[in-house]
């Protein structure tokens, strides 16, 4: 069974391979938000559509470990043990995600960090209690009744407006004009919302305007921040990239800058990267602590996605068929499915420290030198923040444009 961390880092890098598909620019979001979101989803699917669900969650070695596959076709005992192994599986998961939810509301004073899930049904819709319970007792989610049928768009704004408050007015319009129908049954949402200041603040006095490099023959203006003071860093001799650990304030939270020496370096060594060894690279054991001179561009980010298109691509189809989708966990009603899963984000990156927020928001619808290192982020690079006990990625993200 992987730990909660080590399955927010590799659906994050997972998702993040998908998304640069068909996005040649900055790239933001939060894999803690989106796992939490599915997990949630998890206790309310049966058959092909929870091992779809179920393999985001496990690695390949686990899958096989357990005999969980899709051309099996062997009955019986081995079956039945295999269906007993994959809920205790399950059962496993929604704890790491009850303990990670039950730590991030117990962090300090130094920094904001709320994570907050809430469904928005629909209030003629009758819904399974086990599930409500379940994902009342895993996910601190509760449901709020809403009217759908008679009122699509104000129980949109509603729902739009929880959010804004959930994430300091960051997110805004995470469900979009016409997102919302009277057919649609069930909104589950999750927000992330991030703002802490650095272990050391970067002095402004040293903040210049400096050129970001998005090719070779192409570049920006942006402000860079500098300082030099010690920071945890590894040279990785085979990519020729370089990653530096910047902490926040209490060391709860770091975010990590995986750099590469060229300009145009970042595509080149993006396949050689596997989620694993992000986690390999960033332990204590790797990383080492050295006088760095660092060069960090002052930065924003704001993204939204409709990740439908992106999951399904990753393995996840029946969810969101209107015809193999089965909730019967969530409902006896038949006919549900999962229309779209939204996603919004936002970065700002300055001298005092960062500011970031993200939600998910997914609809369901009834058919109908020696001694210094420089690190000079002066050209695209990966970023991702993490909290350090539970090794979970909060955000990741590529930024190549200012």
């Amino acid at each position: 069974m992987d730990s909660f961390g080590a399955i927010s880092t590799r659906l994050g890098f997972d998702l993040f391979k998908e998304l640069k598909k068909t996005n040649d620019g900055n790239i933001f979001f939060s894999p803690v938000s989106v796992s939490t979101a599915i997990g949630m989803l998890l206790p309310g699917t049966q058959g092909a559509t929870a091992s779809q669900l179920q393999k985001v969650f496990h690695s390949e070695k686990d899958t096989k470990s357990s005999g969980i596959k899709a051309e099996e076709k062997e009955v019986g005992r081995y079956v039945l043990q295999t269906s007993v192994e994959l809920i205790e599986k399950t059962e496993a998961i929604h704890q790491q995600f009850q303990k990670f939810l039950t730590e991030i509301r117990k962090l300090t004073n130094d920094y904001e960090l709320n994570i907050t899930n809430r469904l928005f049904g629909e209030q003629t819709y009758l819904f399974l209690q086990k599930y409500l319970d379940y994902v009342e007792k895993y996910y601190h989610a509760s449901l709020e009744p809403v009217d759908f049928v008679n009122a699509a768009d104000e129980s949109r704004k509603k729902i739009n407006s929880w959010v804004e408050s959930q994430t300091n007015e960051k997110i805004k319009d995470l469900l979009p004009d016409g997102s919302i129908s009277s057919s649609t049954k069930l909104v589950l949402v999750n927000t992330v919302y991030f703002k802490g200041q650095w272990d050391r603040e970067f002095k402004k006095e040293n903040t210049k305007e400096e050129k970001f490099w998005m090719n070779k023959d192409t570049s920006k203006s942006v402000q860079m921040m500098t300082q030099s003071h010690s920071f945890s860093f590894t040279f990785l001799e085979d990519l020729q990239a370089k990653i530096l650990g910047i902490p926040y304030k209490n060391n709860d939270l770091s975010m990590f800058v995986l750099l590469p020496n060229d300009i145009d370096g970042l595509e080149k060594i993006i396949d050689k990267i596997s989620p694993e060894k992000l986690v390999e690279w960033t332990s204590p054991g790797h990383l080492e602590e050295r006088r760095v001179n660092l060069h960090l561009p002052r930065f924003e980010v704001e993204d939204s996605y409709d990740l439908e298109a992106v999951l399904v691509a990753m393995g996840m189809g029946d969810a969101f068929s209107e015809h193999k989708a089965d909730y019967s966990g969530m409902s006896s009603h038949s006919g549900l499915y999962a229309q779209k899963l939204l996603h919004s984000s936002f970065v700002a990156v300055t001298e005092e420290g960062t500011e970031a927020a993200a939600a998910t928001g997914l609809g369901f619808t009834v058919t109908s030198d020696p001694g210094h290192e420089n690190v000079h982020c002066n050209h695209p690079f990966l970023f991702f923040i993490r909290h350090n006990e539970s090794n979970s990625i909060l955000f990741f993200g590529r930024f190549s444009s200012p």
